[in-house]
Parts: structure tokens; sequence; C-alpha cells
């Protein structure tokens, strides 16, 4: 069979379209006979009548019918590619990948990939949710060329993004809040709700295991939702519990030692020197975004800023 072109496949969306040869002739910019002769062409080399008359007008037959469908596709399909390829040449890259660690405020992140991916539809962006040392070995292994990470490993450049806040919280009808004044002692006797390192080369964070009692979980979520139903008490961070907080679905222990509790993130390029456009604005819309609507004066989904200088 021979092969059917683009502008040929256009030329039949084009006539469906405008309902007429002649009309899809106008909107094409083309001769009538041409048009009907790119229809013509089709027909022959498929093998497949694209239209029948009823009365005096041609109307598309079933198989015309899933053939004019599948041309919307590939041209639409054909538009996409050419797009993708525009954006590359400009410096907008294929794929990005991001490694975040789970105390990094959810809603910050999506928004920050809410205007990364308006900005760069072709982009595919692949975004790792990470424990402790988990963006940290993603960085040195080369499997993300951006992370939020607790610490900046070391041969690597980082900045401080943010610094997070734990609160010691239970359900309200747990048994540590029926005491006055909790102590580590308390602790021990409860289980101790931990989320596991997603790093294989996993780090000791001893201080932050207060009791012996632990239950170990590897989803942020599903440790939060076993606070929630009085299994025992942890520490999160103050952004991913606000809503339970609000509802008293969770509430803060009075810990007399070692209450509050916080950890530094760090924002580090995998290669800060030759990070690629698409690197640095993710990395400036994260910044941006930590921002906040009090020091930005507008609303967390007001647009950013557009880069200072050209991709």
């Amino acid at each position: 069979m021979n092969v059917i072109s683009l502008e040929q496949w256009r030329t039949l969306v084009g006539v469906v379209d405008a309902g007429t040869y002649a009309q899809a002739a106008d909107v094409l910019g083309k001769s009538q006979s041409s048009v009907s002769y790119a229809v013509k062409q089709i027909e022959e080399r498929t093998g497949v009548d694209l239209f029948r008359t009823v009365g005096r007008k041609a109307v598309l037959t079933a198989e015309g019918k899933a053939l004019y469908m599948r041309a919307k596709y590939l041209l639409a399909e054909a538009e996409r590619i050419e797009k993708a390829a525009t954006e590359m040449a400009a410096g907008h890259e294929a794929e990005l990948r991001l490694a975040a660690d789970i105390m990094f405020p959810p809603a910050v992140l999506l928004d920050s990939i809410k205007h990364f991916a308006a900005e760069r539809p072709t982009t595919r962006l692949e975004v790792y949710e990470t424990v402790v040392a988990g963006s940290m070995e993603m960085l040195v292994d080369g499997q993300v060329d951006l992370a939020i990470a607790p610490e900046v490993p070391s041969g690597f450049l980082g900045e401080p993004i943010m610094r997070v806040q734990f609160l010691p919280v239970a359900a309200p009808s747990h048994p540590l809040h029926r005491l006055e004044r909790v102590t580590l002692n308390d602790l021990r006797d409860h289980h101790h709700l931990i989320i596991r390192d997603s790093g294989e080369r996993r780090v000791d964070h001893g201080a932050w295991q207060v009791s012996q009692n632990r239950i170990i979980f590897s989803q942020t979520a599903t440790s939060i939702d076993a606070a929630r139903r009085g299994l025992g008490f942890g520490w999160y961070a103050e952004t991913l519990i606000e809503a339970d907080l609000k509802a008293s679905t969770l509430k803060e222990l009075p810990i007399a030692e070692r209450a509050r509790r916080s950890a530094e993130l760090f924002l580090v390029y995998r290669d800060a020197v030759g990070a690629s456009p698409g690197v640095r604005r993710l990395a400036e819309l994260l910044r941006y975004m930590v921002g906040g609507p009090d020091r930005r004066g507008a609303s967390s989904t007001s647009p950013p800023p557009t880069p200072s200088t050209p991709d």
C-alpha cells in the first residue's frame, strides 16, 4: 500500500469539518480539484469508500467515519511532536526528575508542579516522594535532576528552602491525653508510629525513636491515619496535619521534654553548574511557592514571576 501523506489526511479532515469540497478548499487555501483528488487518492490507496451519496449530499460511510477520527488523532499527534521538537530546540527538556521528601508541604509541591506544567506542557515530570535518605540516595545515584532533601550529600551544592516543624500528636482518645504532663518515660509505654526511610542505605535517626514499641509504615498517610485511630503517637510535620488539628482528630501531646522538633530542608541540584533551564525554572518555582501567601502578598495559586533570564 502506498503511503498516505499527512497533507492528504489533513484534506480529508478539512472536507468533513467544512461540510463540502468547495468550503474545504477555501479553508485549506487549495483548489477544489486538488481537494477532490486528495480524497480520491486516500480511497484508492486504502480500498475504502469514504463517502456515500444520500440524496444530493455526500455523507461519511462507517469506515470513512472511523478513518476520519483516526486521521484527526494522527494530525493532533503530529502537532504535539512538532511542538515538542520546537520546545526541545529552545531548551525545554523532554523529561525532568524530582525527588521530594515527604516533609515538604504537598500543597506547595503541587502548586509548583501546576505552574511548571502550564509553562512546559511537553516536558514529562517524574516525581519521587521520599523519606529521610531516599532523596539523597537518588541524587548520589544520578536518578534525579533536583531534590528536596533533609541533608546535602557530600559533593553536592544545595540551599536551605524551608524549615519544617514537627508536633508530637495522638488521637484525643489516646491514653496519653489523660495525663496532665507527658514525659519520655510515659511515651515508652505506648506505640511510636514511625515512617520507614525510603533509602536503601538507611540513616539511623535514633533521637526520633523514643519507644521500642514501634509500628513502622512506608506511607505517611497510613501512619497519620493510624494515629487518628488511636494506634499510637508520632511526630508529624505540622503542614501535613493542619486539618487534623483543626478538626480535633489529632491533638498535640503535652510533653514536658523535647516536645516540638524541627528539620531543615534543602533544595539540591544533581549538577548545580550545568543545570538545564527546566531544572532551574522548577527550582525557582519551588522557592517562590514556599514563600506562601504572606510573603508573596497573593494566593498560593497566583502566577509566579516569569524567569529573569530567557531559557
